[in-house]
């Protein structure tokens, strides 16, 4: 752009995340341990190599009996537990002493509970009202059998992913390889010592943030700068990340004649994918290419930073690691509005919020430098453009904050 040349139009954010996830490709396939993939993408379906139950298990406690023997009285003949079958068949007027989890014996099919059974020595009977069922069994394979599919390509291995994972025959998962990524702080305010800022000066904390979000998706992160607002200098801060899968930078970015991170990174010999984007705040961010790198290119207000950075690069970053679908994007839910919102202007629009467990409440305080508001807020109110003023109790979409790195 020259200096006479007008800024390009900004783009929906609908259209300017899709632009950026249809032109991600994965960065390929790991085996790692299973109990090291926590917050991993799995590289490839996951198909179970055992069936659970692998056969029958009583689901309570209580005696097992023969399906075709359930009046009693029984003579108990033995105890199955958990990891200590029954040995041998149950023939009719016998029953099993069996605890949850344990082994169905041959030739049972029901469960009597014992809060409905009545036993002296081993001499076993029907409490009143008491009654052995086959609802008490833990069919085998009810939960997944060999050869079913456990969890598809693209899914975020949790907790509860592992576990299935491991009970499914796992201990080694495929899973997506995660970028290397630099940050860049830009800008002549910005000192690297936050006590020792003079009143022209700001503490350089974009990076620190941005690195902060970033780091649960990153295989491992350079941070570089501040970074004066100077070609050479820039040209060769750009330098330390030429081996970066990703490059993040914060200031810089937009039209001013201070703004010179847009053409050093031309310079460097990336190309512009798309620059600006109708939201607020963050409307200047930018996405290029340079080769097989990525770099997005943030605003330097720390509130547009943090918010573009949860739109473009935490999305960016889950792709790169194996994220299919809607796991790209962060999560998003309707709420209740606690207070009434004005109407909206020309662009989307991201509100600082807390949300509880009676609806989102907006904070007052919404400048794009202020960061008290924004460690305060656990949520964004997204606004469409031009949309009219919200009352109280209205529904709007919320993107809940929490863990942004796994949102």
């Amino acid at each position: 752009m020259t200096a006479s040349s007008a800024p390009p139009a900004p783009i929906p954010l609908a259209e300017a995340q899709a632009r950026l996830l249809a032109m991600v490709e994965p960065l390929g396939a790991e085996p790692i341990p299973a109990e090291a993939a926590t917050g991993r993408f799995l590289a490839a379906d996951l198909l179970a190599r055992r069936t659970q139950p692998p056969a029958d298990l009583s689901a309570m406690d209580g005696y097992a009996v023969r399906a075709d023997d359930l009046a009693g009285p029984w003579r108990v003949v033995g105890r199955s537990a958990a990891g200590h079958p029954f040995g041998g068949p149950v023939a009719g007027g016998e029953a099993v002493r069996i605890a949850t989890g344990a082994l169905l014996p041959e030739g049972t099919g029901a469960v009597l509970l014992q809060e409905e059974a009545e036993r002296e020595g081993d001499t076993l009977r029907l409490a009143p009202d008491g009654a052995p069922d086959a609802r008490h069994i833990r069919r085998a394979g009810f939960d997944f059998r060999a050869g079913e599919l456990l969890l598809a390509r693209g899914a975020r291995i949790g907790p509860a992913q592992l576990a299935l994972a491991i009970s499914g025959g796992h201990s080694a998962l495929p899973v997506g390889r995660r970028p290397t990524m630099a940050v860049l702080d830009s800008g002549d305010e910005l000192v690297a010592d936050p006590a020792a800022c003079a009143d022209h000066q700001i503490p350089a904390c974009n990076g620190a943030m941005i690195a902060a979000m970033a780091a649960p998706l990153a295989r491992s992160m350079i941070r570089i700068g501040p970074v004066a607002d100077d070609p050479e200098a820039l040209a060769a801060a750009l330098a330390q990340a030429d081996g970066a899968d990703v490059l993040v930078t914060s200031g810089g970015a937009s039209v001013g004649e201070r703004d010179l991170v847009r053409p050093a990174i031309e310079r460097w010999g990336a190309t512009i994918a798309f620059w600006r984007v109708a939201m607020r705040p963050g409307k200047p961010v930018l996405v290029a290419r340079r080769g097989r790198q990525w770099v997005i290119g943030l605003p330097g207000n720390p509130v547009s930073s943090y918010v573009t950075a949860v739109l473009f690069v935490l999305p960016l970053l889950r792709a790169l690691a194996g994220a299919t679908g809607a796991a790209r994007l962060p999560l998003s839910l309707c709420a209740p509005l606690s207070a009434p919102l004005p109407a909206t202007g020309a662009r989307l629009e991201f509100i600082r919020a807390v949300l509880g467990a009676d609806g989102v409440t907006p904070l007052r305080e919404q400048d794009s430098s202020a960061l008290a508001s924004l460690a305060a807020a656990n949520a964004l109110i997204e606004r469409p453009a031009g949309a009219a003023p919200a009352r109280a109790g209205e529904a709007v979409r919320v993107l809940p904050l929490g863990d942004v790195g796994f949102a």
